[in-house]
């Protein structure tokens, strides 16, 4: 049976990079009826190039993609549309531009330790982002803070229930 959303959300699943981000959010995009957006698929191409020659990105270079990011998430809210979309938001001032595309924003954070995460990098294959980034990935990282909207999941979980916790956390209808 397929769930349909019942009231347009925006929800972010947000961490570094290897955590799952895709995997969670295509599950729970299926899940809730809604559109997915991989934030990947956004990066200007210098910065794929760059994040790929082993390179961190800076605050100067996330800043388009960010932009970016925060355009879409205003035209999906503008249209009442639900989306999930990928975005690691490792710093809240990252988070705090994209709320200004849509201030009701909701953040599924996931978390994990550093050698489970390098552990999952080093089997994927076909992705820009090479291991040796994930130091900085962890250097940037900012926890939500009590005053964001959104729920840290622990992703020694599997898949599936990551996304049952994910919407038990958004605490939306889904019919």
């Amino acid at each position: 049976m397929k769930t349909l959303l019942t009231n347009d959300r925006r929800i972010i699943v947000m961490g570094v990079s290897g955590c799952g981000k895709t995997s969670v959010a295509r599950l729970l995009a299926e899940r809730l009826g809604c559109d997915f957006i991989e934030g990947d698929d956004a990066h200007p191409q210098e910065n794929i190039d760059k994040m790929a020659a082993g390179t961190p990105l800076n605050d100067a270079d996330r800043l388009e993609w960010l932009q970016t990011l925060k355009q879409t998430l205003q035209h999906q809210a503008n249209t009442d549309n639900s989306v999930v979309l990928t975005c690691s938001a490792l710093k809240r001032r990252y988070r705090d531009l994209l709320r200004e595309g849509d201030p009701h924003l909701f953040f599924v954070h996931l978390h994990g330790d550093y050698a489970l995460i390098a552990q999952r990098m080093q089997s994927r294959s076909r992705h820009f982002m090479p291991t040796a980034l994930l130091d900085s990935q962890f250097a940037d990282l900012e926890p939500l803070q009590a005053d964001e909207v959104g729920v840290v999941l622990d992703v020694r979980h599997s898949l599936e229930e990551l996304v049952d916790q994910a919407v038990d956390a958004v605490g939306i209808t889904i019919t």
